[in-house]
């Protein structure tokens, strides 16, 4: 059932009241990521509707995105260029002092759903959406007394439409990349992490020791069914710009989803629980020991 926006935001709203209602009690204990609320992120933007790059829908949930850093406490910045004629924008949200890390997702989904009808567009449950609301939850949670990193949390518009009408992909992260006026010490990219089936293997244009990093924690908190430590896939995705440059970068991706291009990338095919463990490995690696 698809509902209004105002609705939608009402939704959300009171979900992570009553989510951070319950963490803090009445002496107010560190928040921690929950993928109830993540979850529930992901079905706001797919309220929108399809969101390729240009489109009204494109722009309402860049402005969901930016809403939900704001009300958080982040500084918000945004990057906005044409390409091939069509508005970009991409969105960071800045908080904490340090060196700079960068968490990124795409918040675009693809105008075609080339790998079954490329008459329809993609919603973009998994493809999209994912990535985005595990850094939203992450900004409502993350504890910056205890991260000693200056956090962007970056939302890379126009990644996901390579190869139609000769767009290239990654449009948003590389035109970042070029831009960059701070060298970030690290880049981590989450795409297409919410799969209920969730399988993530390392991904041969990431950086060894930041991937190793990342999941040997994830085998500290208890996942290595789903972090598996052995090579399947090299992907070009949001992580490469900032890896041709010579900054460590990561893409954690499943890349293992059955619905990758179709009409069937829907929210009913994504996991808050798989939400949840990819953003208590980020919460981890940011703030330290669990």
């Amino acid at each position: 059932m698809c509902v209004g926006r105002v609705d939608v935001r009402f939704r959300v709203f009171l979900l992570l009241v009553l989510f951070t209602t319950a963490c803090q009690g009445t002496s107010r204990e560190p928040l921690v990521f929950s993928g109830e609320a993540a979850y529930a992120h992901v079905e706001a933007q797919c309220d929108l509707g399809p969101r390729p790059t240009g489109s009204s829908a494109n722009r309402a949930v860049g402005d969901y995105i930016i809403s939900v850093l704001e009300d958080e406490g982040w500084a918000v910045e945004t990057q906005e260029f044409a390409y091939r004629d069509t508005p970009v924008r991409n969105i960071v949200g800045k908080a904490g002092e340090g060196p700079v890390v960068i968490l990124g997702a795409h918040y675009d989904t693809r105008r075609q759903a080339d790998q079954e009808d490329p008459t329809q567009p993609v919603l973009g449950a998994n493809d999209g959406a994912s990535g985005v609301a595990v850094l939203l939850e992450l900004a409502r949670v993350l504890d910056l007394d205890r991260v000693d990193r200056q956090v962007w949390l970056a939302f890379f518009d126009a990644e996901d439409n390579g190869r139609l009408d000769g767009w290239e992909w990654c449009v948003g992260s590389s035109y970042m990349a070029n831009h960059l006026e701070v060298v970030p010490e690290a880049v981590v990219v989450v795409d297409m992490v919410g799969d209920a089936d969730q399988q993530f293997y390392f991904e041969g244009n990431s950086d060894p020791t930041l991937q190793q990093e990342l999941w040997e924690i994830a085998a500290t908190l208890g996942y290595t069914e789903t972090f598996r430590s052995e090579y399947r896939w090299t992907i070009y995705d949001d992580h490469v710009p900032f890896a041709q440059r010579s900054i460590p970068a990561v893409d954690i991706i499943d890349f293992d989803y059955p619905y990758w291009h179709t009409t069937q990338d829907t929210p009913d095919k994504v996991s808050p629980a798989s939400l949840e463990r990819v953003g208590r490995v980020l919460e981890v690696w940011l703030e330290g020991a669990p």
